[in-house]
């Protein structure tokens, strides 16, 4: 088997003049993943190349792979993802994944930037304060999720837990989703890449596939997003995806 032109092509505007040590050890699996990879799902739907790259960071993250992370960062740095935008992403996985599991890609991002000359840290992107970040996080929880959704969870939920939803909307939302550096749709398509990468979250990647639609992602984006992730997250997390997809859209 040989790789086609088209995946040696797409190969080398990711990762130029960089050829795997699998070619070697490995160089049948190779050709087949790379002819998938980087040719066959990239004839479906039209993400940019900027925000294919981003989706798929955001899904490594989810999938704790942190060796294909490092790879695509530099992929994505190659092709004008920007280091704030870089920087969103690994911030905008922590409430999901948490600082045990995003710390690791948070440090590879700081040595793989400096390496590129990037002058840390970047400029901040918080809009909030402590005094606004919970009645902000609330409004842009509303847009997301939906005003009377929202509105329930904090009607239903038991006194002794409302300080989750409490924190729910102040640190979920007013820290994250209120940042500059990334608009909101680009932040919802990340999010449900992290939460279909995790596997577990079914409840919740239905629940983004939604508020996507809220901020104006549609059925064919998201589609293109899943697609795009099959090759890192795999088969049985991109079926449930494509279920939560389906539900909610057809």
């Amino acid at each position: 088997m040989t790789i086609s032109h088209t995946a040696r092509s797409n190969h080398e505007q990711l990762f130029p003049g960089l050829t795997s040590d699998l070619a070697t050890t490995d160089p049948e699996f190779i050709a087949y993943f790379d002819n998938f990879a980087f040719d066959e799902i990239l004839q479906h739907g039209t993400l940019p190349t900027r925000t294919r790259l981003m989706v798929q960071l955001a899904a490594l993250i989810g999938a704790q792979a942190l060796t294909e992370y490092t790879a695509i960062l530099g992929a994505a740095l190659n092709n004008d993802v920007t280091p704030v935008e870089i920087k969103e992403i690994v911030y905008q996985a922590v409430p999901y994944v948490g600082i045990g599991k995003a710390i690791d890609f948070l440090r590879v991002t700081n040595t793989t930037l400096a390496e590129h000359g990037v002058s840390l840290p970047l400029p901040g992107q918080s809009t909030t304060t402590p005094v606004t970040r919970a009645e902000k996080g609330l409004s842009v929880q509303k847009q997301i999720v939906g005003a009377d959704r929202v509105d329930s969870m904090y009607a239903n939920a038991p006194a002794d837990e409302m300080h989750i939803q409490e924190l729910l909307s102040a640190n979920c939302f007013g820290d994250h989703y209120t940042r500059d550096g990334l608009d909101l749709p680009t932040r919802e398509l990340l999010t449900l890449s992290v939460l279909a990468a995790m596997g577990g979250c079914d409840p919740q990647v239905k629940g983004h596939v939604a508020a996507n639609l809220n901020v104006g992602n549609d059925r064919a984006t998201l589609l293109a997003v899943i697609t795009q992730l099959l090759p890192f997250i795999g088969y049985p997390r991109t079926l449930n995806a494509l279920r939560a997809l389906d539900e909610i859209t057809l």
